[in-house]
């Protein structure tokens, strides 16, 4: 399989891919002047479509794009194996969910997600396509995290709150009310500190 993105964050996502048994070809990544991400080549072009692939950039917007425009790779699913995820949890391809991680029944996790080292995300929960969940995030029951939202890293979201679409969380928030589409969310309560027409 290749990785695509020569990052930091591609680091800890190669490990999880070997983690799982696969056999990494190498990374993909655009700056000429990366040539090497661990033990593995940079290569600078895009290879064939039918290929396995995961883009191991940690930024939303950059992952999206990349996916929109590479629609004939196959996408695989990372999971670490020592995460905790329940036998009635859905995860669509391209995500990867980091070691630590507990997830409960019920809960549907889309497309290029990543679920980051020791967050919980609790029964019932909706996380849309190119989310991420940042290192220690906590998730009550039945949340929704709409589609290319960050959540910060230590952040706490109650039961049954709803986020929209390509929000910002702050590291360390905590999320008692509903969150419009494209809003910036800081402190404790969380209070909405910008929001950008989507």
């Amino acid at each position: 399989m290749y990785l695509y993105g020569a990052s930091s964050h591609g680091k800890v996502v190669a490990e999880v891919a070997e983690e799982n048994g696969y056999h990494i070809i190498g990374f993909i990544d655009e700056n000429k002047y990366k040539n090497k991400m661990l033990d593995y080549q940079v290569f600078h072009e895009l290879p064939l479509e039918n290929i396995d692939i995961i883009i191991s950039i940690g930024n939303n917007k950059i992952r999206k794009n990349i996916a929109d425009k590479n629609t004939l790779f196959n996408y695989v699913t990372l999971l670490h194996p020592k995460s905790l995820i329940s036998k009635r949890v859905s995860i669509e391809e391209g995500s990867v969910v980091m070691s630590g991680v507990s997830i409960n029944s019920s809960v549907n996790i889309g497309k290029h997600c990543i679920i980051n080292t020791n967050s919980s995300i609790d029964h019932d929960c909706v996380v849309e396509d190119f989310v991420h969940v940042s290192p220690n995030v906590a998730l009550g029951g039945n949340v929704y995290v709409g589609e290319g939202t960050h959540i910060g890293l230590g952040a706490s979201v109650i039961q049954g709150i709803r986020i929209g679409r390509w929000c910002t969380i702050g590291a360390g928030a905590v999320i008692i009310n509903d969150i419009p589409d494209g809003a910036t969310v800081v402190g404790n309560p969380g209070r909405i500190i910008k929001v950008i027409e989507l």
